[in-house]
Parts: structure tokens; sequence; C-alpha cells
């Protein structure tokens, strides 16, 4: 969960950067950009969900489970995530004349991280609350 953290935090910071100083080894902007979300909004959306993330990963950390409820939502909206996460990557691939929203890869790809960050947190929580030692709630 750290590592999903990190990487989509990788990701804010390299928008940023080319959004307010540009370099020339990172893509453009625009690469970066997934949707119409206008960028100042996109960017308070992304540091809330770093900051979630962030708060859910040391809280698994420091021993905190969930309800055996909480943990088979988890699992099923991750699941349905990924799945959309890598549909949208395959139709940007295999449909040559989809929507831009398709093919913008950087963005895509780290809906699959994102889409890993909740299924690793319900099998962690899932293992953890049910594991030798652990009771799911």
């Amino acid at each position: 969960m750290w590592l999903a953290t990190a990487l989509f935090s990788l990701r804010v910071v390299g928008q940023a950067v080319q959004r307010w100083f540009p370099l020339p080894s990172l893509p453009p902007f625009s690469a970066w950009q997934g949707s119409a979300t206008p960028y100042p909004l996109l960017f308070a959306i992304q540091i809330a969900i770093v900051a979630v993330m962030a708060h859910v990963s040391h809280r698994a950390w420091t021993g905190s489970t969930w309800s055996r409820r909480a943990m088979q939502w988890a699992k099923w909206a991750g699941a349905v995530y990924m799945i959309a996460a890598v549909a949208r990557i395959a139709i940007g691939l295999f449909v040559d004349d989809a929507p831009a929203w398709f093919r913008a890869w950087i963005s895509g790809v780290f809906h699959v991280v994102l889409a890993g960050f909740v299924l690793a947190l319900a099998r962690y929580q899932f293992v953890r609350g049910t594991g030798p030692g652990g009771a799911a709630r």
C-alpha cells in the first residue's frame, strides 16, 4: 500500500512540475491530464487522495482492522475499478478512433495503481483480520 501511495504521489508531483516548472525530461503536461477537470481542482483532489492513501496505509501499518463487510466492499470495489481501468487502457490501445480520455496512458496507468491499492488494502485487511491471532469483526 505504501508503494502505491509513493507511485501515485510521484504522478501528482510529476504533473505539478510539468504544469509550473516544465522539464524536457518528463512528458508534457497534456500527457498527464486524462480528463477535462480543471487542473487546480484535479490537483486538490489528487492531494486529498494521497492524504487518504497515506492515512489508510498508516492505520494498516499500525494494526487497524476493518469489519468483514468493509473488507468485502473494498474487494469488490477494487475489482470493479481494476477491470474498468484495464478496459480503459485496452480501448485506448486497440480502438483507433477512441476518444482522447482512453488514450491518456499516464492517467490510465495510475488508475490501475489506485485500483491495486484498494485491492491490496482489502487483501491485507482480510489476512490480518482472519489470519492466526486475528478475528474479523
